[in-house]
């Protein structure tokens, strides 16, 4: 996953109301505008807005169902910033242990 990819999500996940679209999405499979805008208290053009920083992360995709825009979760790019968190994670856990095997020796030769 490219850094600019990887910034794109977590900038759209830094958003409280799109984690929110997220889960309502998510909790009904796929849902437009307007359903979304029933379910949480913004307005359907906040709503729009919001679909559109996900869509432009790659969090979400749409389909056009007669006159509507149904959206539905894309998992792949959570996916892939969930493996950058976790390579982070892991280098950060070897210099931890790095440091706590140095600090072990220097107290054995103390």
């Amino acid at each position: 996953m490219s850094d600019d990819r990887i910034d794109s999500v977590f900038s759209a996940l830094s958003d409280a109301t799109r984690r929110t679209v997220m889960s309502a999405i998510s909790d009904h499979g796929e849902a437009s505008a307007t359903e979304l805008a029933a379910r949480i208290p913004v307005s359907r053009q906040a709503i729009i807005k919001h679909l559109t920083a996900l869509s432009e992360a790659g969090l979400v995709a749409s389909d056009r169902q007669g006159r509507q825009r149904r959206y539905r979760l894309t998992p792949q790019p959570l996916g892939e910033a969930m493996s950058w968190m976790a390579d982070v994670g892991a280098q950060w856990d070897e210099r931890l242990q790095s440091l706590q095997s140095y600090l072990s020796s220097r107290r054995t030769t103390d």
